[in-house]
């Protein structure tokens, strides 16, 4: 009986809890919360790294660096269909309508399964050509095709926990949301070592690992989302094909921008492939620190997406203009912090992940020059959250896709000639400042335009 009163009066209200309050609250709070949990992912994915670099064999660690970097594909279609449920579960209660809210939150998920399983059996079907394509070879490209066959089939696992995370976000529950992929980051740091070291699985055990954090993943989601909040009921056929049509108006570009990012990895990856397996076993480390270091700029995209929503289904503008703003204050605060970090600490993670040669000087790299540009990734991030769930998706589409083609492709390829794989870094990184500034510019005509939409049918009385 208590236990049902405890849930019933944690339940959100009828008005959205983003409407009102400081907007730069609702940033931090959503944005560390979402972080602690994102990188708490990412953090056992570089431990899981580090475990695998002590086997003492460097094409274990640049196969499950390949691994990881296709992974890292499937993920961000799975990100693109949080984003999508997310909105618009976040305008339904920013509008004060929690039935159809949580409609919506049932059958958005129920697409995002079906999507997910087609995306990995895509993905399983053409694996081998992709990692030739992205220049595995050998013994790395046997480690990183084992490694993906093991942790591909459970990507509608991850699609489910990230619904479930975000309809949490969506209804202002940063704490529970924050809990679904700390479990999931909880359970697979308890498990990689006993797997790998304990039953000697080696790379396999780092895979299998993977599977059985996403399983908790989804059942930490599933207990805050429906018996906690009550926000998510079993929607009916009809009813999801047509919630399909808007799911699909963001899902799309929204898919389409989120695995901008992994293809310009996967580029980067071909680049720096004849510097040799030192330079690539020093991009997959550099890989795993990037979301690490910025987990918080990271979760900034999906974090302040529902403050958006909400406000928007509210027809705040001032607040819609403010979140923004403060987004970009937060996002810039993370970076400068997360850059003196690794600049302290450089040769204990030169240390920690035996890195030597060419490979220690690229890590190295990393944390004295190319750190610092990631001020412009995160406020490309922030614009982004803005464009999605502000209808203007596409926006988001062509800034993330600029970036991962016309921003990195000619500036690696002219950084690599000047200055080799050091210079192919730093070309990326210019190029990412350029794409920086014009998003943001761009966010704050969209907010712009909204309001004199809004203004129009004033005027004309």
């Amino acid at each position: 009986m208590n236990d049902i009163a405890t849930a019933a009066a944690e339940r959100p209200t009828e008005q959205g809890k983003f409407t009102t309050g400081s907007t730069m609250r609702h940033v931090a709070v959503m944005a560390a919360s979402g972080a602690v949990g994102l990188v708490s992912i990412f953090a056992v994915d570089l431990l899981a790294l580090l475990y695998i670099s002590w086997l003492g064999n460097v094409n274990f660690t640049a196969g499950v660096g390949y691994g990881t970097t296709v992974l890292f594909l499937s993920t961000s279609f799975n990100v693109g269909l949080m984003i999508a449920s997310s909105a618009l579960v976040s305008r339904a209660l920013g509008a004060r309508d929690k039935p159809r809210a949580r409609r919506l939150a049932g059958s958005t998920t129920a697409i995002s399964l079906v999507a997910a399983s087609l995306i990995a059996v895509l993905m399983m079907a053409v694996m081998d050509p992709l990692l030739t394509l992205l220049g595995a070879t050998g013994e790395t490209h046997a480690v990183a095709w084992r490694f993906l066959m093991i942790c591909m089939p459970s990507n509608f696992l991850l699609a489910l926990g990230m619904c479930f995370s975000g309809t949490l976000r969506s209804v202002g529950d940063a704490r529970r949301a924050m809990f679904v992929t700390l479990s999931g980051g909880i359970a697979s740091a308890i498990i990689d070592p006993i797997l790998i070291f304990g039953l000697e699985l080696g790379t396999d055990g780092a895979a299998i690992a993977v599977t059985l954090s996403r399983v908790v993943f989804c059942l930490v989601g599933y207990h805050g989302v429906v018996r906690i909040h009550d926000l998510m009921r079993k929607p009916t056929f009809l009813e999801t094909v047509e919630d399909l049509k808007p799911m699909v108006g963001i899902a799309v570009p929204a898919v389409l921008t989120n695995i901008a990012s992994p293809v310009a990895g996967a580029y980067m990856t071909s680049v720096l492939a004849p510097y040799g397996d030192e330079a690539l076993a020093a991009n997959a480390i550099i890989s795993r620190l990037v979301p690490v270091a910025f987990g918080t700029v990271f979760a900034l995209s999906a974090a302040i997406g529902p403050i958006f929503g909400q406000n928007l289904g509210a027809r705040n503008i001032k607040r819609v203009r403010r979140t923004l703003t403060d987004g970009l204050i937060f996002s810039a605060a993370s970076v400068m912090v997360a850059w003196i970090v690794l600049y302290l600490a450089q040769e204990q993670l030169i240390a920690v992940f035996h890195a030597t040669g060419r490979a220690a000087d690229l890590v190295r790299y990393f944390c004295v020059v190319l750190a610092g540009t990631w001020m412009f990734h995160g406020a490309l991030f922030v614009a982004n959250a803005s464009f999605n769930n502000l209808g203007a998706p596409v926006l988001a589409t062509v800034f993330n896709w600029g970036k991962a083609t016309i921003g990195t492709v000619p500036f690696a390829i002219v950084g690599a000639q000047w200055g080799g794989a050091e210079g192919a870094f730093l070309g990326q990184g210019i190029g990412a400042i350029a794409f920086g500034i014009v998003g943001v510019w761009a966010a704050y005509q969209v907010i712009n335009r909204v309001e004199r939409r809004w203004q129009a049918p004033v005027k004309a009385q």
